[in-house]
This record gives C-alpha cells, sequence and structure tokens, in this order.
C-alpha cells in the first residue's frame, strides 16, 4: 500500500480557487491510478475525479467537470487538485487515493482529508 496525505484544503470565497495536494510515500508511485473524492456533512463520499498511472487520462464527474483539473507528478510524488470556480456546494472533506494494481481504480489507500470550505 501508499500512505498518502493530503493538503492545501481551507477557507475559499464563492468563485475563488483552490489547490490541493496529495504527497504519496514509496517508489513505486508511477503505478497507482489516483482518485479524488469528497464527503460532505451528512452527505455520502463521492467521485470527484480520477487519473492513470502516468497522468495522461483523467475523468471527473458532471459536478465538477470543467471547474476541476487533476493532475499528477511521478517525479515527485504527488497528484494535484485545482479547483477554480468554486461553489458553497463543494464544501466537503477531500480525499485522495490509490488504486490497488492490477485492479485498476479500485481504490483501497486513503489519505487523511483536508477540509474545503465555500462561503456563500
Amino acid at each position: 500500500q501508499v500512505q498518502l496525505v493530503e493538503s492545501g484544503g481551507g477557507l475559499v470565497q464563492t468563485g475563488g480557487s483552490l489547490r490541493l495536494s496529495c504527497a504519496a510515500s514509496g517508489r513505486t508511485f508511477s503505478m497507482y491510478a489516483m482518485g479524488w473524492f469528497r464527503q460532505a456533512p451528512g452527505k455520502e463520499r463521492e467521485f470527484v475525479g480520477r487519473i492513470d498511472r502516468i497522468g495522461g487520462s483523467t475523468r471527473y464527474s458532471d459536478s465538477v467537470k470543467g471547474r476541476f483539473t487533476i493532475s499528477k507528478d511521478n517525479a515527485k510524488n504527488m497528484v494535484y487538485l485545482q479547483m477554480n470556480s468554486l461553489q458553497p456546494e463543494d464544501t466537503a472533506v477531500y480525499y485522495c487515493a490509490a488504486d490497488s494494481p492490477p485492479r485498476r481504480y479500485e481504490f483501497t489507500s486513503w489519505g487523511q482529508g483536508t477540509q474545503v470550505t465555500v462561503s456563500s
């Protein structure tokens, strides 16, 4: 398994931007596809987006498509979530996750989460 630590959350006004970072341990980070998820109070955790192991292909949920961008830097063991045009409904704890090769996109390693709060 890979160890994950998120950072970069905070309080931002509607329409603002934040960049979340996820630092991964280990020397085989390039083997993992990565995902971002979020969980709002009283709601189930939901998929935000994912990126393939080499960082060349991404997929997003409809609710964030066009506003959020995931990138992956295998040399630095980092994955990022750039969030633009933030809305109050984006308020949640955001988690990064790594999949479990060879079971692609089955996310089994999780970070502790970082809080994002968007004020109206």
